[in-house]
């Protein structure tokens, strides 16, 4: 393997093209016509034109990308995280086209992203899942209330094939269920090109807690210490930590060994996800989706155990048996926490903000601060693509030390040109229930006005 084709942008695209640099192998990027002048494109060895702005037209082209791949001389493909990274479609192609995939199978990619084959995956390995429906085709709803009233409400209406928390919508009772399942339906429509949904029961005061594992693709699994992603809107992380606050060693341990056991049975190949939803009461857990990826908040495991993720894949995929790391789980050395910083209004709803980005000034790279971004002063940010503008994660030597050390960083950020969520992180941090750790995913919308005030010091 000596190069690689990154079929993504931004962030995670620069992010890749740093592991590869370190392992000294060549990097191809793409880019759409708004993205001409981005850094992904600028920091790679290689940049390919792939299509207008639009990431249906561009970065979701399998063609395009593929042709792209071609023309540059790669012999391996990253997809990053997002657009192309779970399509068990164009796994096939890279691989027609012989090349190597980074990532995993796309059998396995297409179980897990199929959320109805997931939960019955996880349930032959032992892993508790949440009380679930039948799927329901776009327009179908026969038999839908019955099958409410058997999972009981509140409940989630889900799409099949949807992840990073859209497709997913909450009912409280019978009254909207009809109409939030149409709904649903027909955004997962047009989102994923499958309206297919499912019902699942909510639980109240739940965790997003998740483990991190690596597969060899032997039935070796290594797992790494949870993360809690229970900061959330609109279902989407915007703070992560590691390991998760206040949980017993028994339910740590209970996860792990569920997240290697449900990897182990599918003899998972890199690196991926096992979500769960952590009851905060009881402590009960239940399987959740697997990400058959890297993730976004993967800096938050790396900064706590030193490990470097992206750069196992690619050694996975060079053909290193990776014989060490299957030796011990990797264990944490600190406490890591992320922040995500967007362009966006949370006094409105997060509604994105897209514009031209006149300052960006984030903190310099020091002991224990790490800034991951693939947007700079000058840059556009679009409507086009997610508003994320970077990411902040810190590590200490306890959380509370993790907290300070990332509110100090953030308050160094000066961005103007665009609204951002930077107040919104501050406030977070500094909130007596967050401190205390063990928030559920309810919390901001729980708290969403203290959180959305613009913090005395900042107005």
């Amino acid at each position: 393997m000596k190069k690689v084709l990154i079929a993504n942008r931004g962030e995670i695209a620069c992010r890749v093209i740093r592991a590869c640099r370190s392992l000294g192998l060549k990097t191809a990027a793409v880019f759409s016509e708004a993205d001409e002048h981005a850094l992904h494109a600028e920091l790679a060895d290689e940049a390919y034109p792939i299509g207008p702005a639009p990431a249906r037209k561009s970065y979701l082209d399998r063609a395009a990308v593929l042709e792209a791949a071609r023309l540059s001389g790669a012999d391996a493909v990253h997809p990053g995280y997002g657009f192309l990274s779970e399509s068990p479609a164009f796994a096939r192609a890279v691989e027609a086209a012989e090349m190597t995939w980074i990532g995993p199978r796309a059998k396995t990619i297409e179980d897990m992203g199929d959320k109805e084959r997931a939960r019955m995956l996880a349930k032959s390995a032992g892993v508790p899942v949440l009380p679930g429906s039948p799927r329901f085709a776009a327009g179908d709803a026969a038999g839908l209330a019955q099958c409410a009233e058997d999972v009981g409400y509140p409940l989630l209406v889900k799409a099949a094939g949807g992840g990073g928390g859209i497709g997913m919508r909450l009912v409280e009772g019978p009254e909207r269920l009809a109409e939030v399942v149409e709904a649903t339906q027909m955004q997962a429509e047009r989102t994923f090109g499958d309206g297919t949904v499912y019902l699942e029961r909510f639980v109240a005061r739940a965790r997003h807690v998740e483990v991190q594992v690596f597969g060899l693709g032997d039935g070796r699994v290594v797992t790494f210490p949870e993360r809690d992603c229970s900061v959330q809107r609109r279902f989407q992380k915007v703070i992560e930590e590691s390991p998760a606050p206040g949980l017993s060693p028994v339910t740590r341990e209970a996860m792990r060994k569920a997240a290697e056991a449900l990897a182990a049975q599918e003899r998972y190949r890199g690196a991926g996800t096992v979500e769960f939803v952590l009851d905060g009461d009881s402590e009960e857990f239940f399987f959740l989706e697997m990400n058959t990826r890297i993730q976004v908040e993967h800096p938050v495991t790396e900064m706590a155990t030193g490990v470097d993720l992206v750069g196992l894949q690619l050694r996975l995929a060079a053909g290193d048996g990776l014989e060490a790391l299957a030796d011990a789980c990797p264990v944490a050395e600190g406490h890591a926490i992320e922040a995500r910083i967007y362009a966006e209004r949370p006094e409105k709803g997060f509604l994105p903000s897209p514009g031209h980005l006149e300052r960006c000034d984030l903190p310099e790279q020091a002991d224990g601060l790490r800034i991951d971004g693939g947007i700079r002063q000058g840059d556009t940010i679009t409507a086009h693509y997610d508003p994320m503008i970077a990411k902040l994660i810190a590590v200490g030597d306890d959380r509370q030390h993790a907290i300070e050390r990332l509110r100090a960083g953030l308050a160094q950020c000066r961005i103007s040109g665009v609204a951002t969520n930077l107040d919104f992180l501050l406030n977070v941090l500094a909130d007596e229930a967050y401190r205390k750790g063990g928030v559920s995913t309810r919390f901001v919308e729980e708290n969403l006005r203290a959180l959305t005030t613009v913090p005395a010091d900042h107005a």
